[in-house]
C-alpha cells in the first residue's frame, strides 16, 4: 500500500480513538493497533524523547469514577437538555461513563424538586450530581454533600433574541434563497444528515457567508436546546485564551505562567502557551487514545479530570513532564484544562468575576445566550468537554473564525490567531499525523469530503462544527453518542451534497 495512504489511514484511526471514542471500553485501547508498523514507529519516536519521570495513576476506584460520570451525564441530560432519563442512560455520553458499567448501578434516583441525581453501587457508594443553574451540573466529591464554591448567576446583556435579526438574534430575513446556491442539493444535504435514523442526529445547521441557509432538529428539540458538545469545548477554550491574548493579558508565544511550574529548574517552565494549545505540551497525562496506552495501566488522567471530583486545575498542573514541549503531539485533556486554568488566573488576576467572563467577553458579542459551561466542585470550568450549546450557537462561534476573529467590525481574536489554530501543529506533523492544529482538528488527511484547508471543532459522539473558508461555509452537526458511527456516514454524505451545492468563492471579509 502507498505510504501516503497508510499515513492517512493511521491518522484517521488515531483521530477516531482520540476524539470519537475517548471513553470507550476500559479494556479497549489503541494497543490493539500496535502491530501496525506505522503505530510502532509513532510509539518509538515518542520513546526516543521520553524524560525520566513516572506516571502516577489517579486515585480511587474506576467504577466509582465511571458512576460519577454517569450521574453527571444524567443530570445534564435531564436538567439542561430536557431529555428523558431512560433515553439518556441508553444513548448519551459513553465517554465518561462506559455503557457496560452502567448496569452495575443498583439504584437510580432523579430528584426533580431538588435537581439531584443519586446513583448507588453494590458496595453502598453513592455518586451524586447536582444541577446548579448557570454552571450546569456538577458531580459532588465522593462522600461530600456540598460544593466548594458558590454558584454564580450569569446574565446576558443581550435583548430578547426574538426581537433581533440573525446572528445577534434568532429572527431570519424574509428573503429568497440565494440564487448562487443549488437549493435542492442543500435540502438533500439536510436529509442526508439525518440518515440513517440510528445515526441519532439531533441538530444540523448550515450558514453561508454568515446567512443561515439550512437547519433541522430531531423531534422534541429546537433551536434553543443546549446539546451535549463534548470536546468541541476545547475550541471554545482556545477562543477564551485568544480573547485574553487580544486584550494583552497573555502572549501566545510566552512560557505559560502556571504557578506550579515556577520553581527554579522546573523543565515545565519552558512550555509555551502555544505548545499547550497545540496538544504538544509534553505533560505526562495518560489518555486511552494514546498509541502507547496499555489497558493494564488502569484509569487514565484524561477521564479523571472529568470524574475525579477534585480540583482539576491543580491535578493537571502537578503532572510531570514526559517529553520536551513541541516534540510529541498527543490528544490529552491536561492541555485544555491547563489553558482554562490560565484563563481563570488571567481573569481573576485583573479583579474580574470568572464565571461570567465567557458571557461578558465572548457570548454577548456574538449573539450566544444558551451556552452552559460546567465546572468541577471547585468552580473550575471543565470546558475540555463539559459544555452544552445549541446548533445555532456553535454556528455563531464557527462564523467568528470564518471571519478571522472579527465580529461586526470588532476584533475579538488577535490577528493571526485563526491561522494559528487552523495550521498543522509542528509536533503532530513530525509524528506523521496531519490532523491537529490549536484545539481545532484540521482536514489534512481528507477524512471529510471538504477542502484540505477546512478545520473543525470536534467532540466525542460525532459532534462537529466545520469551518470551510473556500466556500464561506460553517456546518454544525450535533447528535447523541450512541449514533456516532452511522451518524458520521450521514454527515459525510451531507457534506458531499453541500460541496456540490455551494460554489467555491473568495473569502467575504
Amino acid at each position: 500500500m502507498n505510504r501516503s495512504i497508510l499515513t492517512a489511514l493511521l491518522a484517521s484511526v488515531l483521530l477516531l480513538l482520540s476524539c470519537m471514542n475517548e471513553g470507550g471500553n476500559e479494556g479497549a485501547s489503541s494497543a490493539s493497533y500496535n502491530e501496525d508498523p506505522e503505530v510502532e514507529a509513532l510509539v518509538a519516536r515518542a520513546k526516543s524523547f521520553e524524560l525520566p519521570t513516572e506516571w502516577v495513576r489517579p486515585p480511587g476506584d474506576p467504577l466509582h469514577h465511571h458512576t460519577a460520570g454517569f450521574a453527571k451525564i444524567l443530570c445534564s441530560a435531564v436538567f439542561i437538555t430536557g431529555l428523558d432519563a431512560d433515553f439518556a442512560a441508553e444513548n448519551i455520553g459513553y465517554f465518561t461513563s462506559d455503557y457496560d458499567q452502567r448496569s452495575r448501578v443498583t439504584n437510580r434516583e432523579i430528584d426533580i424538586e431538588n435537581k439531584l441525581v443519586h446513583l448507588t453501587l453494590p458496595d453502598g457508594v453513592v455518586r451524586t450530581a447536582q444541577y446548579l443553574g448557570d454552571q450546569g451540573c456538577v458531580t459532588l466529591p465522593l462522600g461530600e454533600d456540598g460544593l466548594l464554591f458558590d454558584p454564580v448567576d450569569v446574565k446576558s446583556a443581550l435583548p430578547d433574541p426574538d426581537m433581533q435579526p440573525w446572528p445577534m438574534g434568532d429572527v431570519l430575513p424574509d428573503e429568497p434563497f440565494p440564487a448562487e446556491l443549488d437549493e435542492e442539493k442543500v435540502r438533500a444535504a439536510v436529509e442526508a444528515a439525518f440518515e440513517p435514523v440510528d445515526g441519532m442526529t439531533a441538530a444540523f445547521v448550515v450558514t453561508w457567508k454568515g446567512r443561515l441557509i439550512a437547519e433541522r432538529y430531531r423531534d422534541g428539540l429546537d433551536l434553543h436546546t443546549p446539546l451535549e458538545s463534548w470536546s468541541m469545548g476545547k475550541s471554545l477554550t482556545a477562543t477564551l485564551m485568544g480573547i485574553l491574548i487580544q486584550q494583552g493579558v497573555y502572549d501566545l508565544w510566552e512560557p505559560a505562567p502556571v504557578p506550579e511550574w515556577q520553581q527554579e529548574g522546573d523543565p515545565r517552565a519552558e512550555i509555551r502557551i502555544a505548545d499547550i494549545l497545540r496538544m504538544s505540551s509534553g505533560i505526562r497525562c495518560v489518555n486511552r487514545g494514546d498509541p502507547e496506552y496499555d489497558p493494564t495501566m488502569g484509569y487514565p488522567d484524561h477521564l479523571y479530570l472529568y470524574t475525579g471530583g477534585m480540583d482539576s486545575y491543580q491535578w493537571a498542573a502537578t503532572r510531570p513532564q514526559q517529553w520536551p514541549p513541541n516534540t510529541v503531539g498527543r490528544y490529552r485533556n491536561c492541555d485544555p484544562v491547563l489553558t482554562n486554568y490560565l484563563v481563570r488566573l488571567g481573569v481573576e488576576g485583573r479583579g474580574e468575576e470568572y464565571h461570567s467572563f465567557p458571557q461578558r467577553e465572548l457570548f454577548d458579542k456574538i449573539g450566544i445566550r444558551d451556552m452552559v459551561m460546567e465546572t468541577d466542585p471547585y468552580g473550575n470550568f471543565l470546558i475540555q468537554g463539559y459544555e452544552f450549546g445549541t446548533g445555532r450557537d456553535w454556528a455563531r462561534l464557527g462564523n467568528l473564525y470564518l471571519q478571522d476573529g472579527v465580529w461586526q467590525g470588532e476584533r475579538i481574536l488577535p490577528e493571526g490567531f485563526v491561522e494559528f489554530v487552523s495550521t498543522l501543529a509542528p509536533a503532530w506533523e513530525a509524528d506523521g499525523r496531519p490532523v491537529y492544529g490549536g484545539f481545532f482538528w484540521i482536514n489534512g488527511t481528507g477524512a471529510y469530503p471538504i477542502p484540505e484547508d477546512s478545520y473543525y471543532m470536534a467532540g466525542a459522539g460525532n459532534q462537529k462544527a466545520f469551518i470551510v473558508p473556500s466556500h464561506d461555509l460553517v456546518v454544525v452537526r450535533l447528535g447523541h453518542y450512541k449514533g456516532s458511527s452511522p451518524g458520521d456516514e450521514g454527515l459525510k454524505n451531507a457534506l458531499t451534497q453541500l460541496m456540490e451545492a455551494v460554489p467555491e468563492s473568495r473569502r467575504w471579509l
